[in-house]
This record gives structure tokens, C-alpha cells and sequence, in this order.
């Protein structure tokens, strides 16, 4: 292991030398979580997860993670993943797919908790007959679960959104869980040019005393999710506590969007955006609507690009501002259910300016074509 020294964020992210390296969206965990000053790492294998778990129990022999542990199935390493930070440590997981079916009840629990997890989704099929191609239908499933959630087109977004996702579930005044989110295949087991950072740095430590709620130590009882049960006290009790503390989670996550535009930059990238046509998407149908689109301009069709890079908090009001001047909007998507063209109709006056094409699903590509071909049609 090489020493590291304890930088301040800003330094690390912005400033600090990266050197580029041409590897997979899983070896981009491994780079970033060796960075990421992480007290326990929990794994358990899940198609295309597997990788990205396995390289960090790597660095954990370099001494790189304190603690690595394997849990007996998903629920269970969710559900240690819970312990820990409850305990006060720093603590990294990824799953995807089944395995976030699987462990679904924890997550909400994160997020009612306080609890500041970072877990990495590698987005997968989840119907029968069974496939482990790649699909987004997961992240529909987990919009309302209180989790902030980030999507990253490309291994480095995932390398940089990993990173940065401890400095925004860390503040006080967030304290609620993140999710990063790559398509399984495309980021994972795909090679791209990552700039990282230098492996004598890493992130300050995690302070668990700057928690909105008591850290479980020897001098505090485990009171982080209740002192006395609220189904034992009246039913308004129990209405009242849970209703506000649901508001309080859904607070957290919109005091977030001034951390994650500090990190980020901002929520979304834009492309052009005076078009009358607008490509607005997340994750690898970005890369692919970039393509549709330079091929589109080649052919004297104007089109403009959004990126959303986070979903919760959802960007609704830059994609409000972007919709009202354009005329259609095009919301490519690799799942069947359409769930970001809904969340795009949600926020925006005028719906039916959303076409919620093309999409694929079950582990299909979406050659560029597809976008170009949905340009063509509405133009």
C-alpha cells in the first residue's frame, strides 16, 4: 500500500494531477473506492456487481479498506451495511439487478435511518425468463425509497460520482444515502479512458459525530431509528412521527442539489439546448444521443442534448426551463416502463411534448440509428 495523505475535497476532485487509465467501469470502482478513505467494505456476488466487489476486496488486502466482509446473501449485506453506519464507519456495497430486488426493504430503512451509505448499482434485467443483460427497470423501482440517486454515463462519471457521493451523504444536513448507478456491461466490462486520481491522496475520514442523529457508540443507546416504538403509543403518535419524518427525508435530499452542483457542477450538461428538438437522458443513452445527434447535424438536422445527471433530487426545474423553448423532446431509455419520459412529463407544463422513444429493454443495444430515426419522425 502506498501512504496516503488526507486532502481536502475540493483539492482532490478538482485540483489534484489525474493520470489517465484505460480500464473497465469496474476497475473505475476500484480506483475510486482506493481513494475514498472507506472504513468497511460488504460484498456479495451478483452478475455484472461481481467484479467491482471483488477488486475492492483487492485493495482491502493492500490495505487500502480497514474491513471486508462477505455477507450471506443480499438482504443480509444490506442489512450489515446498515449496522455499520450506524455504527459510525464509512461504508461502501454494490449490487444490481435481483440482488436489489432481493435487499429492497433496507433501502427505505437507509434513508429513514440517516444512514449516509454509498452503495454502487449495476443496473440489470430482473424478469423471468432470467437475464443478466442490461436494463435500467430497477431505478424505477427505487425513485421513492428516499436514496439520492446519481447516473453515470461513462466509467469515469461512475469513478468521480463514487467519490463525491461520500462528501454529499456525509453533510449534516443530507444524511441520507446515495446511490450511483451505471447500465451493467456498457460501464462495467468495458474499457474507456478514466483520469485518476493520485494514490497517495485520499478523502478526510468520516466524522460520525457531525450525524443529525445519535452515532451508536458506548455512550449512546441504539436510539438512531427510535427511543420508544410508535406502534406501542396511540395511532396519531405514530401517524404524525412517521408522516413528518418522510418530509424531513424528502428535505434532505433538496438540500443535497447545492452539494451536488458544488461536486458536479451542476445537475444536468446541455447540448445546444436552443433546438427546437431536445434529446434529454441519462446514463449510456447519453453517449448514444450524442452519436444520433452529430450524425444528425451531419444531415442538416438540428437537435440539442441533455444529460440529467441526477435523478433524485430530479433537475425538474433547468428541464422545466430547457422544455418550455423546445417543441419535442425525445427521452431515449434501456428499460420498458419509460420511467424517466414520466419523470420529464412530471415536472414540465406542456406533456405531450414528450416522446417516450425509442426504448429498449431485456438486454437490447440502441444503436444511434434508433435516436436519429425518432429525429427524423418529429422534426
Amino acid at each position: 500500500m502506498i501512504e496516503q495523505k488526507i486532502v481536502d475535497p475540493d483539492y482532490l476532485f478538482f485540483e489534484a494531477q489525474r493520470t489517465s487509465q484505460y480500464i473497465t467501469g469496474s476497475e473505475a470502482v476500484r480506483e475510486a473506492i482506493k481513494r475514498a478513505n472507506v472504513d468497511m467494505a460488504i460484498a456479495y456476488p451478483i452478475t455484472p456487481q461481481s467484479e467491482s466487489m471483488h477488486l475492492v476486496g483487492d485493495i482491502y488486502a493492500e490495505g487500502y479498506v480497514k474491513e471486508y466482509l462477505r455477507g450471506e446473501n443480499e438482504f443480509a449485506v444490506m442489512s450489515s451495511v446498515a449496522g455499520a453506519s450506524m455504527a459510525g464507519v464509512r461504508v461502501f456495497t454494490a449490487t444490481g439487478g435481483p440482488g436489489t430486488m432481493r435487499a429492497f426493504e433496507v433501502f427505505p430503512t437507509w434513508a429513514g435511518a440517516r444512514l449516509p451509505v454509498v452503495c454502487a448499482f449495476m443496473t440489470r434485467g430482473i424478469n423471468s425468463p432470467l437475464t443478466i443483460q442490461p436494463d435500467t427497470i430497477e431505478m424505477a423501482y427505487l425513485l421513492e425509497t428516499g436514496i439520492l440517486m446519481l447516473h453515470a454515463e461513462n466509467a469515469q462519471d461512475l469513478h468521480d460520482m463514487l467519490l463525491m457521493a461520500f462528501m454529499v451523504a456525509e453533510k449534516t444536513d443530507v444524511h441520507i444515502p446515495v446511490g450511483v448507478f451505471a447500465d451493467g456491461f456498457f460501464v462495467t466490462h468495458t474499457r474507456d479512458r478514466v483520469d485518476t486520481l493520485p494514490e497517495d491522496l485520499k478523502l478526510p475520514g468520516y466524522d460520525p459525530y457531525t450525524a443529525p442523529v445519535p452515532v451508536m457508540d458506548m455512550e449512546n443507546v441504539p436510539v438512531r431509528q427510535m427511543r420508544d416504538p410508535f406502534v406501542m403509543k396511540s395511532n396519531f403518535m405514530s401517524y404524525a412521527c412517521h408522516a413528518s419524518w418522510q418530509q424531513e427525508i424528502d428535505a434532505a435530499a433538496e438540500r443535497s442539489r447545492k452539494y451536488l452542483r458544488q461536486y458536479l457542477g451542476s445537475l444536468i450538461d446541455v447540448e445546444n439546448e436552443d433546438s427546437d428538438i431536445l434529446v434529454i437522458t441519462s446514463g449510456t443513452a447519453v453517449s448514444q444521443s450524442r452519436e444520433a445527434i452529430i450524425t444528425a447535424r451531419e444531415q442538416g438536422l438540428d437537435a440539442g442534448l441533455v444529460k440529467i445527471k441526477t435523478i433524485r433530487p430530479f433537475p425538474g426545474e433547468e428541464i422545466r426551463a430547457l422544455a418550455s423553448k423546445a417543441k419535442k423532446i425525445i427521452v431515449p431509455e434501456f428499460n420498458r416502463v419509460g420511467w424517466l419520459a414520466k419523470e420529464i412529463r412530471n415536472v414540465i407544463d406542456e406533456p405531450r411534448k414528450v416522446v417516450g422513444a425509442p426504448r429498449v429493454f431485456g438486454g437490447m443495444t440502441m444503436p444511434p440509428e434508433l435516436i436519429l430515426d425518432e429525429i427524423r419522425r418529429i422534426r
